[in-house]
């Protein structure tokens, strides 16, 4: 009935995709893909088709989620944060039929920017999930194993010392980083 803490699909030309989840729903929206959501900051489809989005929990509880269509994914009914005043938002973290996080992050990091490296310059890099941060002003590089299952999180660039707002990849398969503030950079991650 409205679009808070959603994401919503549509085509190019603004028209709803008509195998949207929704779409022969009475009283739903049919461009909603997925609910339950906080607030997203990054989301990144692969050459697959998997859908990947982060979001800023309220304190502690970032995610980081795989979007499929019609699925909850739990916001506010579940979360793995508390408010800013130190109460609870939710006393659970799970409920049936609502979606786990692939990752979580509590303290939050503030996640922004997301890219899933899928080129071949940086070989050591690829099918890892890279996520700008806010707090630590740093890149999280994710790894996953064949089941999509984050196995190990590094943290890359901290010597930036800035908000990294973005992370984007060139077609030469370089990483632009993007900071915020009155200062933003462009910086642009090259092989050496």
């Amino acid at each position: 009935d409205n679009h808070f803490g959603k994401v919503l699909r549509i085509n190019d030309d603004g028209s709803i995709p008509l195998d949207n989840p929704f779409i022969n729903t009475p009283g739903a929206l049919p461009e909603i893909w997925s609910f339950g959501i906080r607030n997203p900051q990054g989301i990144f489809q692969t050459e697959d088709g998997t859908i990947f989005e982060n979001e800023h929990g309220p304190r502690g509880g970032d995610e980081l989620n795989i979007l499929k269509p019609g699925l909850n994914y739990g916001w506010p009914a579940i979360t793995h944060g508390i408010d800013y005043s130190g109460a609870l938002i939710s006393p659970f973290k799970e409920k049936e039929g609502m979606e786990q996080p692939l990752y979580y992050w509590t303290p939050s990091i503030a996640p922004s920017g997301m890219i899933v490296y899928e080129e071949d310059l940086f070989s050591e890099w690829k099918n890892n999930i890279f996520v700008s941060n806010l707090v630590y002003k740093d890149v999280r590089m994710l790894s996953l194993d064949e089941n999509k299952k984050v196995i190990n999180e590094k943290i890359l660039f901290k010597e930036v010392g800035k908000r990294i707002r973005n992370i984007i990849t060139l077609s030469n398969g370089e990483l632009m980083l993007i900071t915020d503030k009155k200062d933003g950079q462009l910086i642009k991650v090259k092989k050496i």
